[in-house]
């Protein structure tokens, strides 16, 4: 059963507020808006339905069911398949050091020790070490994902806060029944067909003028 601390618990893991650093990171967001794909506050909620749906969203929701199941060594390889996952350097950075960041502060906060794990990973392993709802966890996550790459579209479109917003709430259900859909999850479900948002994601790469780490 989800209490009410459960509830808190993981508003405080996928807090802006969580020193992960996820307000560096735009997982190919600035080079899309750089280039043009996005310059509307429908440009960003179809772009975002689509990582949600079909992309790296849904596949970070995957990993992270994967990883709240797994036993033993399963873990170890399921955390090398989220590295060969992803799609470019800065997509393997995001994760990478997001996870790692993670990790340090859960282990200092609530003493569960982690090794290193790329980002949804370790928020699977660590949902399951403080025993909370898997299904809710995916959705706060998918949440957090969505408000973040709202937040940096707020910069780099420009786009006002209440359209930020309204994008946010749209895009609310969407995020709850991925993650119904996503319960007992296997890497066979593992994949990702937003192909322009990978591009998007190697061209910042070398993209001249930067806000954002990706």
């Amino acid at each position: 059963m989800t209490t009410s601390a459960d509830t808190l618990t993981l508003v405080q893991l996928l807090s802006p507020s969580f020193p992960i650093g996820a307000f560096a990171y735009s997982h190919g967001l600035e080079s899309a808006i750089e280039s043009g794909l996005i310059t509307t506050a429908d440009d960003l909620e179809d772009w975002l339905w689509c990582l949600l749906t079909a992309g790296g969203a849904r596949a970070d929701g995957v990993l992270l069911n994967v990883a709240y199941c797994a036993e033993g060594p399963d873990v170890s390889r399921l955390d090398a398949l989220a590295r060969a996952f992803a799609a470019s350097k800065e997509r393997l950075q995001e994760t990478d050091l997001q996870g790692a960041a993670f990790c340090e502060t859960v282990g200092a906060v609530w003493q569960i020790a982690l090794p290193r794990l790329t980002y949804p990973v370790a928020v699977g392993r660590a949902a399951r070490a403080l025993g909370l709802d898997l299904e809710l966890t995916s959705a706060m996550y998918l949440q957090a994902f969505v408000a973040n790459l709202c937040g940096a579209a707020m910069r780099l479109v420009p786009l006002g806060q209440t359209d930020g917003q309204r994008v946010q709430a749209a895009l609310k259900p969407v995020a709850l029944t991925v993650a119904s859909g996503l319960v007992g999850a296997t890497r066979d479900d593992l994949y990702s067909n937003t192909f322009m948002s990978d591009i998007a994601a190697m061209r910042h790469e070398t993209q001249y003028s930067r806000v954002f780490r990706t």
